[in-house]
This record gives C-alpha cells, sequence and structure tokens, in this order.
C-alpha cells in the first residue's frame, strides 16, 4: 500500500536537510524505534509493536538509496521481520522538503508491504496510524531542531588563564627550596660555582613551569558519544487505530446485535 504523509519542521530548508540526514539525531523522535548501529548510509535499527495483548519487535536493515542534495529529496530502503517469525515488512519511502521561509515542508512517500498480523488492518487505519505516528515524530523533532543550536562549552579559554595562576604560584615556592641550603652545607664552597646557582634557580621557574603546564590546556576534550537510544515504548496500534477501528466495526456490531435480536424473536415465537 502507497501512504502519503507530510509535516513542517521551523527551520530553513538547508539546516533541516542537514538534521534529516542525521540519523542518529533523528531516529530517537521515531515512536517505538531504536537504533542499533550506523555504518555510513547503512544503519540497523528495531521497531516494538504492540496489538493487544501481542507484542513484536521488529529488527530489520535501512539504506539511503538516493541522496539528491539539489532536489532535497532522499530515498531509503528499509525491511524487517517480526523477531518470532509473525510477519514481515517492507518500505521504500521517499521524502522531500520543500522551503517556505524560515520553516520547511517534509513530503513522505511509503510504498509499504506488510506481513502478518499488522496486516489485517487496511489502508485507512494505516493511514491514520501513520498520520498520529508522524505528528508525534514531527512534535519530537521540532523539540530538537527548532530551539538554539547546541553550543559547544569555551574549554579552551579558561585553561590558559588557569595554567598561568599554577605557574604564578609555582613561581615563589620554589626559591626557598633546599638550593640555598646546599651551599651552606658545604664547609669550603668554591666562589666559581656559588653565583651560577642562585642565577640558575631564580629565572629558570618561570620559563620552565609555564611550558610544563601548558600541554594539559591543549587538547580539547573530545564530543562525549552519543549514547544509545533508550528503550522506547512500543506502539500500541489498537490504540492509535481506535477511532478509525470503532467506525469500521460499528456496522459489524450493529449486524451482530441485530442478528441475535431476530434469534430471541424467533424462540419467543416458538
Amino acid at each position: 500500500m502507497k501512504l502519503e504523509h507530510s509535516f513542517t519542521v521551523p527551520v530553513g530548508v538547508e539546516q533541516a536537510w542537514e538534521v534529516l540526514l542525521d540519523i542518529e539525531r533523528v531516529a530517537p523522535c521515531m515512536p517505538g524505534a531504536v537504533l542499533d548501529s550506523v555504518d555510513g548510509d547503512n544503519f540497523t535499527g528495531r521497531v516494538k509493536i504492540k496489538l493487544g495483548p501481542v507484542n513484536m519487535t521488529y529488527k530489520g536493515a535501512a539504506s539511503f538509496v538516493e541522496k539528491d542534495e539539489a532536489a532535497h529529496q532522499v530515498m531509503i530502503d528499509a525491511n524487517g521481520k517480526d523477531a518470532r517469525g509473525n510477519g514481515t515488512a517492507a518500505a521504500k519511502v521517499t521524502a522531500t522538503l520543500v522551503g517556505q521561509g524560515e520553516s520547511t515542508q517534509v513530503n513522505v512517500i511509503t510504498d509499504l508491504n506488510i506481513t502478518g498480523k499488522p496486516a489485517q488492518f487496511g489502508r485507512g487505519v494505516m493511514v491514520d496510524v501513520g498520520n498520529k505516528l508522524i505528528g508525534q515524530f514531527a512534535s519530537c523533532l521540532e523539540g530538537k531542531i527548532g530551539g538554539e543550536p547546541e553550543p559547544e562549552p569555551p574549554v579552551a579559554a579558561p585553561e590558559p588563564s588557569i595554567a598561568k595562576h599554577a605557574a604564578t604560584d609555582e613561581t615563589p615556592s620554589e626559591p626557598p627550596a633546599p638550593q640555598p641550603d646546599g651551599p651552606a652545607e658545604s664547609s669550603t664552597p668554591p666562589p666559581a660555582t656559588t653565583p651560577d646557582k642562585p642565577a640558575s634557580s631564580t629565572p629558570t621557574p618561570a620559563s620552565a613551569q609555564a611550558p610544563a603546564s601548558a600541554p594539559p590546556a591543549a587538547p580539547r576534550p573530545a564530543q562525549p558519544a552519543r549514547r544509545p537510544s533508550a528503550e522506547p515504548e512500543p506502539i500500541d496500534l489498537l490504540e492509535l487505530a481506535g477511532g478509525s477501528l470503532v467506525t469500521r466495526l460499528a456496522p459489524v456490531a450493529g449486524g451482530v446485535v441485530l442478528l441475535l435480536l431476530l434469534l430471541m424473536l424467533r424462540r419467543r415465537r416458538r
């Protein structure tokens, strides 16, 4: 079946393009999804689905088939299967970004093929469920990229000052070191060696200590590795499709009730 959805993010098309291609950043916004690994344009993950009392976990892989930066269009090919063998799912997703000033509209076309228990829902129910999932995804994504960009803490600026303070604090502590005691202990200090020691002891600590404390300030702390996605709540298909199922099952339920009434009337006549 072919499903069409659209949503809007409050950023320009160029920024939206960069963010939507960042799978590690976008995946946590997808309800029920867990990203397991990323290798270039290929990635693996899981989607948890709840259908009444039955919980299903679809494990699969996906990859970017096409990235057209000029047209701001991306195509993803994904497939997976239930861990217990209750069904399979395959999808070809085409997302096109359309700039609208300071916002961007994302049009998503999904060619979906599913088997197993979720396949019992018709196209209308799947569209309704998809709209609700896309709505949750869009609101989460809006919270991620709609705010201010994440600023990097200025680590390099305060460290040189700390190093300078450390160097100045260490310089007065070294002159009263045991070096002046050396000539006092010796009974007959030679006159040639006495002027060399104070001359080398006083100026060298400031110059020697500064480069010694500079190396720890040079390397910047690396950006923290992105933590693996937390285990999300499964997608409750019955809850999401509640309204659609009621409208579709209401005629069936009405027919069953009418049939029961007719049977009761026949028994009374007998």
